[in-house]
């Protein structure tokens, strides 16, 4: 099995033919600033003089904008591509370029102009995913998933509905395939206990003491299992389970085999079987490079509905309760990759009822401090965003919320009212501006909720 490769956006760099000789070797200059600054996260194809036919490619790069700009909006709306107009000696816009920009916006023009690097890349990057994800496969072990452990609550997602897999399909061009996990569990039976366990034990993850050699092999054949799979359908990109409605047909959990494949071949995963996840983190983790987690989110304004849920007694004391969430899923604050979680990241005995006994999850922890919630929308033409910080973590010994993360954000009375979701994307760091820029690639409206 191959790490998936990090795709580039296919750029084609237009210089204007009324361009002087002067203004020409100040053109080839910025381009080649330009393969150095970005050349991780696009492809530069040969120069085409404005308005002459341009090869297939992601968009179109102005390294360079003179007055003959005004000239060309039909060839440029004839092109139907996005436009990057990156022109100053600092791989951002040059402010000179304002009013062109803003010309050809009016016209109906998709222009972007990044005014940092960071917010180039993203540009980048957001138009390679857009275009990888034609054809890109999207593996999902599941049976019947409307049935299980806890019908009464998953019946209800819209993931499992033949209308929300065959719209990501049209919309993204996506191939989501399902496999059953009863099978692929099956199959791990048959795989050698001691091959299992090696395989475990050679990640060298840091583990509970309560954490037994059974628990490790069960993980390891089971990871063994579903990377027979993988090599038989060949470049997967992203993966997922319903692994706690069907968790009877399973003797372990999959988190950690998430994070294995993340680490070794870059396959992004969900938890739950929860496509419209899978699909969100995909997008958002190669746009942003940003840590990322699911999680389940329980606004205090929820109110007892969220404590009943998590076997909790109370919210933790706080400020405009209004304006908080905890973050929790499985007993802990979420599944995340070890790469993402730097202060804290264990393998832990399980804590919900409905898995097996010899199940594990992850205790870990994202940075404190900024971070968005935000999750591509079921009508998959909108995304929203909600700015705020990971304040700290919470724990409430002998519930199903041994350690949670402490969410706040300004407009709680808002977020109830928009929010898409009750899983919800926690991505580190200022992002808003960015996704902003991500839901202009992919033509989506961006509600920001601040």
């Amino acid at each position: 099995m191959e790490h998936v490769k990090a795709p580039k956006a296919a750029v084609v760099p237009l210089l204007f033919k009324e361009a002087n000789e002067r203004e020409q070797g100040e053109y080839r200059e910025q381009l080649d600033r330009l393969k150095v600054l970005y050349g991780d996260t696009a492809e530069f194809l040969e120069t085409v003089i404005a308005g002459k036919p341009i090869p297939e490619c992601d968009a179109v790069l102005f390294p360079q904008m003179i007055g003959a700009g005004y000239h060309y909006k039909d060839a440029f709306l004839a092109y139907n591509k996005p436009l990057l107009v990156i022109t100053s000696r600092f791989g951002t816009v040059d402010m000179w370029d304002w009013e062109l920009i803003s010309y050809l916006r009016s016209a109906g023009l998709n222009v972007f102009s990044p005014y940092n690097v960071e917010l180039g890349k993203v540009i980048f990057r957001s138009l390679a995913a857009k275009t990888h994800l034609q054809g890109a496969k999207f593996l999902m072990f599941q049976d019947d998933p409307g049935e299980g452990m806890q019908a009464y609550i998953f019946k209800r997602f819209y993931w499992w509905e033949k209308e929300c897999t065959e719209t990501m399909e049209r919309v993204f061009g996506i191939r989501m395939i399902y496999s059953s996990w009863k099978a692929v569990n099956r199959r791990a039976d048959e795989i050698d206990p001691a091959a299992a366990l090696a395989e475990f034990n050679s990640w060298e993850l840091p583990c509970d003491p309560r954490v037994t050699d059974e628990q490790k092999t069960l993980i390891g054949q089971l990871y063994l299992a579903i990377c027979e799979k993988i090599d038989e359908l060949g470049g997967v990109d992203g993966i997922g389970a319903n692994c706690l409605n069907e968790s009877m047909y399973s003797k372990t959990t999959p988190c950690t085999i998430w994070n294995r494949l993340f680490e070794k071949y870059g396959i992004i995963w969900c938890c739950e079987g929860d496509t419209l996840t899978l699909l969100s983190t995909y997008i958002l983790y190669q746009a942003l490079q940003a840590p990322i987690q699911m999680t389940n989110i329980y606004p205090f304004l929820v109110g007892q509905a969220a404590i009943y849920h998590e076997r909790i007694d109370r919210f933790p004391d706080v400020d405009e309760p209004k304006n908080y969430a905890l973050g929790v899923h499985c007993g802990y604050a979420g599944f995340a990759p070890r790469a993402f979680c730097g202060c804290k990241w264990k393998v832990m005995p399980k804590v919900l009822a409905i898995v097996n006994e010899r199940s594990t999850m992850v205790d870990c922890e994202l940075p404190a401090g900024e971070m968005v919630l935000a999750k591509i929308n079921p009508s998959f033409d909108k995304i929203t965003v909600i700015p705020g910080e990971i304040e700290r973590f919470v724990q409430f010994p002998d519930t199903d919320s041994l350690n949670a993360t402490l969410l706040h954000y300004s407009k709680g009375e808002k977020v109830m009212e928009e929010l898409p979701s009750h899983h919800q994307m926690i991505i580190v760091g200022d992002q808003k501006a960015k996704i902003t820029q991500i839901a202009r690639v992919f033509g989506w409206d961006c509600e920001v909720i601040e």
